[in-house]
């Protein structure tokens, strides 16, 4: 089936389900909203996997979403999808204007940067605008720095940025001698932003990587309640030293 057939079966369906099926009779954009997180949470975890497979079907609920969004838009008389489709068109012709237009541009940082410059002229008062509030912590810091970055607000290099998490790592156990509770936070959170400013330096992707850990740790835990299971105990009954040991095990078969 081509595209257009698709999409349009898509709106029909859609369409149909709104005017017809119970639920989505009920459905406002608030209670699409925790919906919608949860489908991107499950797209960025077939990402992560590389499941092509979980990816396409994943694309295609992001999809669906949109639609019904649309649909609501244009029960309130505030937008439809076409009108969505036509200002996503829009503003891509006008950003890349070093493809649209005559504006020549060396490399995807000039990119960014007349990206950002654009944003301005179009009247954002700040650099920072459309960051979401609700991003979280990790990602919305990682973007903050990104952002910055474009106006020239940067590390000049590497070594620049690991002195700097030296110095908040030092400052994060002065304020943990002091015993100051809003103190330590703070700094812990100076630590943490140093640490992502770091990794985009070394070209790491910060989310991704403690996601990586978080799956070894998952990992060889779930391993040392096997064999302790394998030897009959609970973990609750067994010291850390123990537990230890089986850790050190779990790491041994994961090397070996």
């Amino acid at each position: 089936m081509q595209y257009s057939q698709s999409f349009e079966r898509l709106r029909s369906i859609l369409d149909e389900l709104r005017e017809n099926c119970p639920w989505d009779k009920k459905q406002t954009i608030h209670t699409l909203r925790q919906q919608t997180l949860e489908e991107v949470y499950e797209l960025t975890d077939a990402i992560s996997n590389e499941d092509w497979k979980g990816i396409k079907e994943e694309l295609g609920d992001m999809l669906l979403h949109i639609v019904f969004y649309s649909r609501i838009g244009k029960e309130h008389g505030q937008f439809t999808l076409d009108e969505v489709i036509e200002g996503v068109c829009n503003k891509l012709v006008s950003r890349h204007p070093h493809i649209y237009s005559t504006l020549k541009v060396d490399d995807d940082t000039q990119v960014k940067q007349n990206w950002e410059k654009l944003k301005q002229q179009e009247g954002k008062k700040s650099i920072l605008s459309g960051l979401p509030p609700s991003l979280p912590a990790l990602m919305k810091a990682l973007r903050l720095q990104e952002k910055t970055k474009q106006v020239g607000f940067e590390w000049d290099n590497t070594d620049q940025v690991r002195v700097k998490v030296d110095e908040e790592i030092q400052e994060l156990y002065e304020a943990v001698e002091s015993g100051n509770k809003e103190h330590i936070e703070e700094e812990f959170g100076d630590v943490m932003f140093a640490l992502i400013n770091y990794a985009r330096f070394i070209k790491v992707d910060p989310e991704h990587a403690l996601e990586r850990t978080n799956k070894k740790f998952i990992r060889r835990f779930q391993r040392i309640e096997e064999l302790a299971g394998a030897q009959g105990k609970s973990l609750h009954d067994m010291t850390l030293a123990e537990m230890d040991e089986l850790w050190n095990l779990a790491k041994h078969e994961e090397h070996s």
